[in-house]
Order: C-alpha cells, then sequence, then structure tokens
C-alpha cells in the first residue's frame, strides 16, 4: 500500500508524543460538546441554517437581512473546530499505524485509533440532520449523546498507547469487574437523561426551536436520581475493592472519580436552582466529559494489559530518562 510505505517512513513517535497524540484526542472529543453547548446557549444554532453551507450558497458567513451576524460565526467558528478533532483523529491513526508497523501485534491499538475518525463522520452526519431538523431536541440530545462513546474510546487509545496487548488481567475482585459494568451503565443513563431535561429547558438553540413538552421539575428529578443511583454503584464497587489487594493506582483513579462525579451533582444542583444560567449549562457540559474521563480512566486502570513494546530508539529513550 503506498500509504504504508508513506507511513513507515516517519520517525517512530516517541512515548511522549503517543501520548501527547491520545491527550489531544481526548481533548477534542471532549471540547467539541463544549463548544457545541456555547452555540446552543447562545441561540446560535441556526446561525447557519443550512448544511454543508453555513448560508444558502456560501459555506462561510455572509451579510444576511434575517440572521445575525454572531450568532453565524459562533455556529461556524464551532464547525471550524470539527476540522481540527478530524486532524487530530487523524494523527491518532498515523501514530497507531506506524507503532503498528514497527510492532505488527498491535492491531487493537489501530482499531481503537480508527474509531476517532469514524466517530467524528458519524458526528458530521448525526449534526446535519440537527441543522436540517431545526434543533428538534431529541436530534441536538442524539448529536451530544453520540460523543460521549468517543470520549470513552479516546481515553481507552490513550491507555493502549501506553499497554501491551496482553489478555486482559483484573487486579480488582470479580465481583468488581460486574459492579464497573454496572456503574458504566448508570453513568449513560445519567447522561440520557440529562439530555432530556435539557431537551426540556429554556437552552434549545434558537429562539424558536420546539421544546419538549414535559415537566422540567419530573425530569431533574429523574436526573438527579439516576446520579444518585451512579453513586450508590460506586460506593459498592469501593467496599469491593477493599476485599482484595488493589493497587493504589486503581483507588486514585477511583478517588477522582467520587470527586468529580460530587462536583457534577453539586453543579447540577446550583444551576437548577440559579435558573439555568448560561455559563453554568457549558460548565455542566464540561462536567459530564470529566464524569466519562474519570469512569473510562477507572475501567483502564482496573485492568493490565502488561507492558507496551518499545522501538529500539524509544528503548533507548526510556533508558535515558530513568
Amino acid at each position: 500500500m503506498p500509504f504504508q510505505s508513506l507511513v513507515a517512513r516517519l520517525p517512530y513517535p516517541s512515548f511522549a508524543v503517543q501520548r501527547a497524540v491520545a491527550i489531544a484526542a481526548v481533548i477534542a472529543q471532549a471540547g467539541i460538546g463544549v463548544t457545541g453547548s456555547v452555540v446552543r446557549v447562545t441561540g446560535s444554532g441556526l446561525g447557519c441554517p443550512t448544511w454543508p453551507q453555513c448560508v444558502e450558497g456560501s459555506i462561510v458567513p455572509v451579510a444576511h437581512p434575517e440572521l445575525d451576524m454572531l450568532t453565524q460565526w459562533i455556529e461556524f467558528s464551532n464547525r471550524l473546530l470539527t476540522g481540527v478533532v478530524i486532524l487530530v483523529a487523524a494523527l491518532c491513526v498515523i501514530t497507531a499505524w506506524r507503532v503498528q508497523i514497527e510492532h505488527p501485534s498491535r492491531r487493537r491499538l489501530v482499531k481503537l485509533a480508527w474509531t476517532m475518525p469514524a466517530g467524528v463522520m458519524l458526528q458530521a452526519v448525526v449534526g446535519g440532520i440537527t441543522v436540517l431538523a431545526k434543533l428538534e431536541w431529541w436530534t441536538v440530545a442524539l448529536h451530544f449523546l453520540a460523543s460521549t462513546p468517543l470520549v470513552w474510546l479516546a481515553v481507552l487509545l490513550l491507555r493502549a498507547f501506553k499497554e501491551g496487548d496482553e489478555p486482559a488481567r483484573w487486579l480488582i475482585p470479580d465481583a468488581g469487574r460486574k459492579t464497573l459494568i454496572v456503574l458504566a451503565a448508570a453513568m449513560w443513563a445519567v447522561l440520557v437523561a440529562g439530555t432530556v431535561v435539557t431537551g426540556a429547558g429554556p437552552h434549545g438553540g434558537d429562539p424558536g426551536t420546539h421544546r419538549l413538552q414535559a415537566p422540567i421539575e419530573t425530569l431533574t428529578q429523574v436526573h438527579g436520581g439516576l446520579l444518585v443511583v451512579y453513586l450508590i454503584v460506586l460506593a459498592v464497587f469501593g467496599l469491593q475493592l477493599m476485599r482484595g489487594e488493589t493497587p493504589k493506582p486503581v483507588w486514585r483513579r477511583y478517588t477522582i472519580v467520587w470527586v468529580v462525579a460530587l462536583s457534577q451533582g453539586v453543579l447540577g444542583s446550583v444551576q437548577y436552582a440559579l435558573g439555568v444560567p448560561e455559563a453554568l449549562v457549558s460548565l455542566h457540559v464540561l462536567g459530564s466529559a470529566l464524569v466519562i474521563i474519570s469512569t473510562a480512566a477507572l475501567w483502564c486502570g482496573s485492568r493490565d494489559r502488561g507492558p507496551a513494546p518499545v522501538s529500539p530508539a524509544a528503548d533507548r529513550e526510556l533508558a535515558t530518562s530513568n
């Protein structure tokens, strides 16, 4: 393959480069959701009312009697950020591919890397549907929810660059493995409920957007109740960790999840009490991304796949750094 031969000519990426690319993927996948919330709370969701063009006949914002230029540029800027996410996703694939050329057994690493551009393309399609559907609340919910597994997979990719490809050896008691699965399921249930609350809330992305006709008080209580379920499962998981010789790194990740989840719960309560101010909405979306990242990191840290193979040059670099 011509492209593979081109990738093979690239320098072997150091551990620092691999880590930087994967961290960029985590930030990009989480960040695009936060910037999307900014578009929503500023009412700029239909600043560019067509797709893939911004306005009919132009891919960039132009003066239009029915459209405010500021809202056009806010929405257009968010679309431009998709280009940055695509670039980072491409770097993930190239970096993982270069590693696999040196170590052919690293197929899992490359598969994880390919989920980044594949996910971005899916998001672009969902984003286009969202615009064409005039920001119907359920399309906005799908647009956000489609990004959540990409954040999770980006964390798994970061871990994959640092570990080998041996069969997973769990570092936690057997009962904890099942609870960890329940914890992940509870996390996504909280996220889904959050998008439903948003669908009935005041920030629809455009003043004329149709909203979900449901009592927001009830929806908020369901959302909060599911967070309580998540925290209960997290507490049970901690009790199960006490039954075995759990490594300290797992306990550190577990503690971080508690800090992030409780902070997110407090932020959500304050946000609701203050009438859902715009700035707190975006902070709450950022908090959602941090919950995903910390939970995924706990998942990754609860198992071991052995050390990552290194190239001779990388081996020398590691020896020098030690």
